[in-house]
């Protein structure tokens, strides 16, 4: 399979600190990566990278083909990358339908349309004209999760997808990944579950002190699980 997104020797921080050393990731056409870590490993710089929010002090980023280093959001956008935000971010005073219609794209030559989000969602179909900020946080995610597949993304990034949601809306949750997997579209997860990430993901990248402490696919980290729990603090 050929790289979808390719980080090398990635450095990057605020101001004149540092959170970023040189780190490298690879995410195939199709294929689930996680991304793990504490909270202050740098996660959350490595993917305001990727989204061009902020710029890297050194090293390169490959999209789509494309040096998308130094590239404008928008750019890196057009060219099929979607996030779902941590902690949601939806349009509170915009329906349902009109949240996922704001975002609508038909790039990348895929067909992620309203009806098949109220497929893979079927309680936000029967919340269509209810405003966002008036559904429960599992719908929110929800929510968030079909804004971001109406872009028609060819890599979806999930930053904590699950984090403080009811344990029946985390399967649902895990469900709907499992489902996107099978259509084989790229994601990278940022998650605290391995139990669930396991099993869902191909290949693993896990932060310690902004620097790459582990990486491999599921079955190379199977027996080092004691490891991963320590570097995701769970």
């Amino acid at each position: 399979m050929s790289a979808l997104l390719q980080v090398e020797n990635l450095s990057a921080g605020y101001g004149a600190s540092r959170v970023l050393f040189d780190v490298n990731l690879t995410i195939a056409e199709g294929q689930v990566a996680t991304l793990l870590g504490r909270n202050g490993m740098g996660k959350s710089t490595l993917v305001k990278c990727l989204c061009g929010w902020i710029k890297p002090t050194s090293g390169r980023i490959t999209f789509a083909g494309e040096d998308v280093t130094t590239a404008p959001a928008y750019r890196i956008g057009e060219r099929g990358l979607g996030l779902v935000p941590e902690g949601r971010h939806i349009f509170p005073t915009l329906t349902v339908r009109e949240n996922l219609l704001a975002t609508a794209s038909t790039a990348n030559g895929k067909a992620w349309q309203l009806d098949r989000i109220i497929a893979l969602f079927p309680r936000l179909g029967e919340r269509l004209a209810q405003m966002g900020g008036t559904l429960s946080g599992g719908e929110q995610q929800m929510l968030a999760i079909g804004r971001a597949l109406m872009t028609n993304p060819r890599l979806l990034i999930l930053d904590e997808a699950t984090e403080g949601l009811a344990p029946l809306v985390r399967a649902d949750i895990w469900k709907a990944l499992q489902s996107l997997k099978a259509e084989k579209l790229a994601m990278l997860v940022i998650d605290k579950d391995l139990k669930a990430l396991l099993p869902l993901a191909d290949h693993h990248t896990a932060l310690e002190k902004g620097c790459v402490a582990l990486s491999g696919t599921s079955d190379e980290l199977a027996h080092k699980s004691d490891k991963l729990h320590a570097l995701i603090g769970v």
